[in-house]
């Protein structure tokens, strides 16, 4: 299936970007426009590796490309060093709401760290409002019905996490929808947080945790019993808990542990990121192409399965094309891609009320 240079392609004779999307995996310090990095970094005399955006967009895809989670990590240092001041971080995100527009999502979740932003003078809450103002501005802008909550991050390395939970849960009537803790997760369980997550659970505020991307089963279980997570953030290595028994022609018989049985029966959403999962390394242990990915076993398997980018920038692409690549790859057809979108309208920080309004506007969209 042929994809062209904005990612799109045609299935079944529809534009995949065309369809309603839902994007609950997407960094704001990860979908920065090359352009907008080299100019953010003139204004504040910051030396970019390079002053093209197509060169740039190229530096991001070579570093990013590395197998490596900690070093995947390292091309932040570029795109948080441009979003220190009011001006940038609202800039920043009025963009990222507009590109989430072009790419046919209608619900999106934004998450970022406002302890990363603060080097330049800005108090936490300044750092939010800043970021909030730039999402209203983007709806406003986008010309379609779009709608995108904040997911308020803590760096798990770090010892904010408290702090950043209050902060969370202070804004949750004014355009924080969850909580997430993210950075170097090998090390450093969701258990180093349980305070924090103690707060969340005690305000009802809705928790997504990084786990099972650089770490394995006992980030995961972490992740749920002490960070109560709704859903896992990237979660792909849930299927080290899953073992193949046999296999007879296309029939593949496996058998579960405890963890993966409890987050599919429990219906858990994992926020799977195909692109950068390959390049992070967190599906090393089953190859190194899309067709190792096993996103098809859980998907067949009946786990909560959704599709996102995680870093648009790093990984030089869009959900648009996300779907794309699985599609040529695992041979799915539409009604496949609508339970994608359903799976993560389900799973969405959202009153109940308003998920069903957004599986109806999928539903609809599909069948157009």
């Amino acid at each position: 299936m042929p994809i062209d240079q904005h990612g799109d392609s045609l299935l079944q004779g529809v534009s995949l970007r065309s369809l309603p999307k839902v994007s609950l995996h997407d960094h704001l310090d990860g979908g920065v426009r090359p352009q907008t990095i080299i100019e953010l970094a003139d204004e504040i005399d910051l030396e970019v590796p390079s002053a093209d955006s197509d060169e740039l967009a190229d530096w991001f895809a070579e570093k990013s490309d590395s197998g490596s989670l900690v070093e995947y990590l390292k091309t932040f240092d570029l795109t948080t060093a441009v979003m220190q001041t009011a001006d940038g971080l609202r800039r920043v995100a009025r963009e990222f709401v507009e590109d989430l527009a072009a790419d046919g999502v209608i619900y999106g979740e934004v998450r970022w760290a406002p302890e990363q932003h603060l080097a330049r003078g800005l108090s936490l809450d300044e750092a939010v409002e800043a970021v909030q103002e730039g999402i209203e501005e983007g709806e406003d802008a986008a010309g379609t019905d779009i709608r995108v909550g904040q997911l308020i991050t803590a760096m798990r390395h770090t010892d904010r996490s408290l702090e950043i939970a209050e902060l969370a849960v202070d804004w949750r009537e004014r355009g924080a929808v969850g909580f997430d803790i993210a950075g170097p997760e090998d090390g450093f369980l969701p258990a180093r947080h349980r305070a924090a997550f103690d707060l969340l659970a005690a305000e009802f505020f809705p928790t997504t945790v990084h786990a099972g991307e650089a770490a394995g089963l006992d980030s995961i279980r972490s992740a749920l019993i002490d960070g109560r997570a709704l859903r896992l953030g990237h979660g792909v290595r849930i299927a080290e808990d899953l073992e193949i028994v046999s296999q007879e022609g296309e029939d593949v018989f496996v058998q579960f542990g405890d963890l993966a049985r409890w987050v599919r029966d429990r219906e858990i959403p994992l926020e799977l990121s195909p692109s950068s999962n390959l390049q992070t390394g967190a599906i090393a242990a089953w190859g190194t192409e899309l067709v190792d990915h096993p996103f098809d076993l859980l998907y067949q398997l009946g786990f909560a399965v959704t599709v996102n980018v995680d870093n648009r920038t790093m990984s030089a692409t869009s959900l648009t094309r996300e779907l794309a690549l699985l599609a040529e790859t695992f041979g799915y057809d539409l009604d496949d891609l609508q339970t994608f979108q359903l799976n993560a309208a389900a799973g969405a920080f959202l009153p109940v009320e308003e998920r069903e309004e957004l599986i109806e506007l999928i539903a609809e969209g599909f069948a157009r």
